[in-house]
């Protein structure tokens, strides 16, 4: 996969700049490891402990192309790994990603108010590779009208996908 990287105005790196975003579908156009990697045993070497693990170049309905994200999270960073540098994405094929912080397992009570501040430290990302155009599909109801059905659905849903297990 030929992925490009191009600067951007929209910078996301903590939570609350992600947030602006949260639920919603966005494709990658770009991953770059900041010194980061991932071994074979799938442990996770960081450069240091203040860096970043990587960028991404995403796109989203919301906030438009070339918006730059920082991965700051150790199991978003592995998935990510996994999709471009392991299992590589295919010309067929492309990155989308859910950032959240609202689809995490069910918690009540007490517990629930304790498990919202607990989750500033969990992943937030579901990182998933589908058939190229799937993005736009899932965007845009009138893109490619003429796929329905089955064939549509087959269209859109992830050929393989790594969800932290904290989320539903």
């Amino acid at each position: 996969m030929n992925i490009e990287h191009s600067e951007s105005k929209i910078v996301l790196w903590k939570d609350s700049e992600w947030s602006a975003i949260d639920g919603e579908l966005c494709r990658v156009s770009y991953f770059g490891p900041l010194g980061s990697f991932v071994e074979v045993n799938d442990k996770v070497h960081a450069m240091n402990k203040t860096m970043p693990y990587a960028s991404v170049t995403i796109e989203c309905k919301k906030l438009g192309r070339n918006v730059t994200g920082y991965i700051t999270h150790k199991e978003d960073f592995k998935h990510l790994w996994m999709a471009f540098k392991r299992r590589k994405v295919n010309d067929n094929e492309e990155v989308l990603v859910v950032w959240t912080r609202e689809n995490y397992k069910a918690r009540t009570g007490v517990g629930k108010r304790l498990f919202s501040l607990f989750s500033l430290c969990l992943p937030k990302l579901w990182v998933m590779i589908c058939p190229k155009e799937a993005y736009d599909l899932w965007i845009d109801s009138s893109y490619k009208p003429e796929l329905w059905g089955e064939a549509r659905l087959n269209a859109m849903i992830p050929i393989i996908q790594w969800k932290p297990e904290v989320m539903e």
